[in-house]
């Protein structure tokens, strides 16, 4: 294998890539649209939903438990309604998310220490809106009525004691439960594996379809030089996208990057060349570059937004998509962002997802050299 020759192969694949400005926007421009829609439109944050409040009871009671949720930044109170039907129509609109229901005779119930019901009817065509804020509500109703119970002891002259049990809770990693700090960098992860075989998937399919396939074999170059040469340009582009949309990542959506840069970009080498090699045997078994491009789809976008864990716990799934999980290279990736990003953790935690990279790198391109062989 002589380096002259893949140079010269690495020169003539980046002036097609300069040339060609279809390319370089789908390189450049589609990563960078993708991960600020998606950063800004995939959100996971229950925060200030659009909630009415029906009171039946209207009792200063009734409206200082009210005011529980209107000093947190989960519920929106937009309105009060003084009907069910009201209720019903402004949920029928999607103008409201969530409604609060007081009963009647609230305030005697909870004065005569009886207690009283107190209702949340939610959306449920948001699930997990609607599980989060049952939850909220829960506690809410929980916290004040163990203050009621406190006051009423206080007033009566009762000693009041501290609860024998005390939960803390201290969140790791991501303290705020802000969502985006876990989609970033999984989405990351979806868009390289998506773009690195995109990209690779028409650089053989080209060839076939121009007829300067058998120019390049009729020239001394061996197959590993042709195959190194063509992934080489391909690499050094997918780890600029890689910085441009770490950037914005980080600098836009305030990702925290906790982890070694140096051991980010490496691994990160190491995965693109994984995946453009897979989107190089795409290229090479298709030979159609529409065909090509429909199979590198189909072998980057589902596996890795479906099967990565990046959307979908992988614990959740059933035996069998678990299974199928390890066989796909953006597990691991997702994995490794979220380590370096959120945790700061670095290769001697990480190593086993390296050397799995590092194997599917290996398998893949001598996957793609002995199939082009073939083809020739």
């Amino acid at each position: 294998m002589r380096i002259r020759r893949i140079r010269a192969v690495v020169r003539k694949e980046w002036l097609q890539i300069l040339r060609d400005r279809r390319s370089l926007f789908l390189a450049l421009g589609i990563p960078m649209i993708m991960i600020v829609m998606f950063g800004w439109a995939l959100k996971m944050d229950v925060t200030y939903i659009k909630t009415v409040v029906y009171d039946q009871d209207r009792s200063v009671i009734s409206r200082d438990f009210i005011s529980k949720f209107s000093n947190i930044r989960y519920f929106d109170i937009v309105d009060y309604v003084y009907d069910y039907d009201d209720v019903v129509r402004l949920m029928d609109l999607g103008k409201i998310k969530a409604a609060i229901v007081i009963p009647e005779e609230f305030a005697e119930d909870i004065k005569a220490g009886r207690g009283s019901d107190v209702q949340l009817i939610a959306d449920g065509t948001d699930p997990l809106t609607a599980q989060v804020l049952a939850g909220y509500v829960s506690a809410i109703t929980s916290r004040y009525s163990q203050e009621y119970v406190l006051e009423g002891l206080s007033k009566a002259g009762l000693s009041i004691t501290e609860p024998f049990l005390d939960v803390s809770i201290r969140v790791w990693f991501n303290p705020e439960l802000e969502s985006k700090n876990f989609i970033i960098p999984g989405f990351i992860a979806v868009i390289m594996m998506i773009i690195a075989g995109l990209l690779t998937s028409l650089t053989f399919a080209r060839e076939w379809e121009r007829g300067t396939m058998e120019q390049l074999v009729s020239t001394p170059i061996k197959v590993p030089e042709l195959v190194f040469g063509k992934l080489i340009p391909y690499v050094e582009l997918g780890i600029i996208d890689f910085l441009l949309i770490t950037v914005v990542g980080t600098l836009v959506f305030r990702v925290p990057l906790k982890g070694n840069i140096l051991l980010l970009f490496l691994l990160t080498l190491i995965f693109l060349v994984g995946a453009m090699s897979l989107g190089m045997l795409i290229s090479i078994v298709a030979k159609k570059q529409v065909l090509a491009s429909q199979m590198a789809i189909l072998a980057t976008f589902l596996p890795s937004f479906l099967l990565s864990g990046f959307v979908f716990p992988i614990p959740n799934m059933p035996v069998v998509l678990r299974a199928i999980t390890y066989g796909v290279t953006a597990r691991y990736f997702v994995t490794i962002l979220k380590g370096i990003f959120l945790k700061g953790i670095g290769l001697s935690i990480l190593w086993i997802q390296g050397l799995l990279l590092i194997v599917f790198s290996s398998v893949v391109l001598i996957l793609a050299m002995r199939k082009f062989k073939k083809e020739l």
